[in-house]
């Protein structure tokens, strides 16, 4: 039997109060913004360690110093993301 396509909707209501609040309404507005920046800046970072792109010449074969620092930058933001129960995926 299919489930109605209305089934699994969710209506979330956030009520920021005054001018002194708008700061966290637009951060809470714009977390998809924020995720989708991470993950281009992880898969610019992705490119580097899967592929050899360089970091700093696109056109250019990664030096093994660029390798390290994309390895090291994605784990680092891997690591944060999970200190704040949040993933990419």
């Amino acid at each position: 039997m299919k489930k109605p396509l209305n089934q699994n909707r969710m209506k979330i209501t956030i009520e920021f109060d005054g001018v002194e609040e708008q700061d966290d309404a637009r951060t809470a507005l714009d977390g998809y913004k924020w995720k989708s920046a991470m993950w281009n800046f992880d898969q610019l970072l992705r490119s580097t360690t899967k592929y050899d792109v360089s970091l700093l010449n696109h056109n250019e074969q990664a030096s093994p110093i660029e390798y390290e620092i994309a390895e090291k930058l994605r784990e680092d933001i891997i690591r944060i993301l999970e200190e704040h129960n949040l993933n990419l995926h």
